[in-house]
């Protein structure tokens, strides 16, 4: 059965879309720790990060990559934090958060809830830096 990101990455559930190429995608997070917070995933279907290939590996790391740089440009923020935590969904996953300090990126703090309205706003100012 396919995992949610994966039906994501293909259109069956709704996302807050930010890019996307032929093997990623790259939505916002809807229970973020910071207005901003990305999901990076590549869009093979694999549970753990380090299962992928190495040119797998490689290839979500650059997108990831470009995906932040347009976050930055977007989210005003001293640098945006990268973590792999991938325990909730059975498919790999980079989280990009923008941040100024720390506690940004605290994924035990509560999350946030933000209007549809402000993450798709959210969305449109990263995707149109991406």
């Amino acid at each position: 059965m396919a995992s949610i990101f994966s039906k994501i990455a293909a259109g069956e559930i709704p996302s807050y879309k930010v890019a996307e190429d032929d093997r990623h995608f790259a939505f916002l997070d809807i229970n973020p720790v910071h207005p901003g917070h990305v999901l990076v995933i590549p869009k093979k279907e694999v549970d753990y990060l380090f299962d992928l290939s190495d040119e797998e590996y490689a290839s979500l790391l650059l997108f990831a990559k470009k995906v932040a740089g347009a976050i930055k440009r977007a989210i005003p923020c001293k640098k945006v934090g990268v973590t792999v935590i991938g325990l909730d969904v059975p498919h790999a996953h980079i989280h990009l958060v923008p941040m100024d300090k720390g506690e940004d990126m605290n994924f035990c703090a509560p999350k946030l809830t933000l209007p549809a309205e402000e993450m798709a706003d959210i969305a449109a100012a990263i995707a149109a830096e991406f």
